[in-house]
């Protein structure tokens, strides 16, 4: 019998590493690959990948005349280098998420981005291949707009947590979502001190509420479900377009033969009674609703705030290298 992995491939979701730990990508054969400054600062700290910092390091030292001017350069360089690595391994695209600090910044992130697509030019790498990551905030969401709109730019609005910001994000044509199930799964075990099986975790549903939402609708952004705790939670989601799973979980999967049922589909939602909602043009009425999402709007905050942490942190480790 095939392995858990292969069954969930063949559900017709499109499987997606979730690592800067490109050395573990290959032995899964995901389509694409996702990033963010967690993961890199984690990767960043073995010595296998001391060449691709160094290789930032001298970029970053001829293009910034301060020293925080060549921190910044030579972060966004690593960046673009372990995308390129990465993108030697899967066929599809990477994604390569914009500073946290940026979140509430809409210039700034489409600026960012223009910049990261630059630096791939640079070295070969046509747009086509990148997703630009972006927080799935009001002026996230439009930043993935004027990008998606103006620039062909295509973008994955990551620290999801509402179908109020999945509807904005769809109006705003934005090519993926990453709605983030284990993180809500944590909020409501803290919150409500029990545990959840996989049919009713909360971040199980979200997704599940989500993907019916676009299928009904005709959205044609990728719901990619992320930010997994288990197994069960993956295999639940079943049929999603795209799910992003960390190599543990990936390993799991591919050591198992247990079977996996396709849970989504895409037909079936056209017939559920789901009212229509429109946020792009209203940010009253989005920032009102996402602000009733209690859990939604703790959990974005915590999530900018650890990316941002660990963009710190990782320019700490860039600095003291530049100053060597």
């Amino acid at each position: 019998m095939s392995s858990s992995l292969e069954q969930l491939k063949a559900t017709g979701t499109v499987v997606v590493c979730d690592s800067g730990d490109f050395a573990t990508i290959g032995k899964y054969k995901p389509q694409d690959a996702t990033t963010n400054p967690s993961l890199l600062l984690a990767a960043s700290k073995k010595p296998e990948y001391a060449k691709l910092i160094d290789t930032a390091v001298d970029y970053g030292k001829k293009k910034g005349k301060t020293v925080d001017e060549q921190v910044d350069a030579t972060l966004d360089r690593l960046l673009v280098e372990f995308g390129r690595e990465i993108l030697q391994i899967i066929p599809g695209k990477v994604s390569t998420e914009v500073d946290a600090k940026l979140s509430f910044d809409t210039k700034g992130s489409v600026d960012k981005a223009l910049h990261i697509i630059e630096l791939y030019k640079e070295i070969g790498i046509p747009k086509e291949r990148i997703l630009i990551k972006i927080a799935s905030t009001w002026e996230g969401i439009k930043a993935a707009h004027i990008l998606q709109s103006q620039h062909g730019i295509n973008c994955n609005l990551t620290l999801m947590f509402s179908t109020v910001q999945a509807i904005a994000a769809a109006e705003a044509g934005a090519f993926l979502i990453s709605p983030f199930v284990g993180r809500i799964l944590d909020w409501y075990k803290a919150a409500h001190k029990r545990d959840y099986t996989a049919t009713e975790d909360p971040g199980v549903k979200s997704v599940q509420d989500i993907f019916n939402y676009y299928k009904k609708y005709g959205y044609k952004t990728i719901v990619m479900g992320a930010s997994f705790r288990n197994v069960g939670e993956i295999t639940e989601l079943a049929g999603c377009d795209y799910l992003t799973i960390a190599p543990n979980l990936l390993e799991e999967l591919y050591n198992s033969t247990a079977a996996v049922p396709k849970k989504l589909d895409a037909a079936s939602a056209a017939s559920l009674d789901i009212p229509k909602r429109e946020y792009l043009n209203n940010e009253a009425e989005f920032r009102f609703d996402f602000n009733e999402q209690t859990m939604a709007v703790e959990k974005l905050r915590e999530g900018i705030s650890k990316f941002a942490a660990d963009a710190v942190t990782l320019k700490d480790i860039l600095k003291q290298k530049i100053q060597a």
